[in-house]
């Protein structure tokens, strides 16, 4: 027999759109930045990307078990966040995925759509 039913997404939260300059969860807008994880969505108050330090995305890395990678959402526009940053990251084990937090916050859907177990920090539009 042959089914058609379409397989459930998996949990967690699921970017809805932009509003504006913030981003859209669910039925909550969020103008700052956004820590993701399979389980959760959470307000972050992000620093500007040249200050970003692995210190400030720790408990995202903490996740059990431990997650695939950091998507980081850089902002308006792609930024390399500094070498410093991403190599404290590595050090961890976790590989870095820059890119402008609207592409971040559309591949995070995609990701979470394909059961990857990841986490993302954005930050603001």
């Amino acid at each position: 027999m042959v089914s058609f039913d379409r397989e459930l997404p998996p949990g967690g939260p699921v970017i809805r759109g932009f509003a504006g300059k913030a981003f859209r969860i669910e039925d909550r807008i969020v103008p700052g930045g956004l820590w993701l994880t399979p389980e959760s969505a959470l307000d972050w108050n992000a620093p500007a990307i040249d200050a970003l330090s692995a210190d400030d995305v720790a408990g995202l890395l903490a996740l059990q078990p431990p997650p695939e990678f950091l998507l980081l959402g850089t902002g308006p526009t792609m930024r390399r966040p500094a070498p410093a940053f991403v190599a404290a990251v590595e050090a961890l084990g976790f590989g870095v995925e820059p890119m402008d937090s609207r592409a971040a916050a559309r591949a995070w859907n995609v990701l979470r759509g394909e059961d990857r177990w990841i986490v993302a920090a954005l930050l603001p539009l």
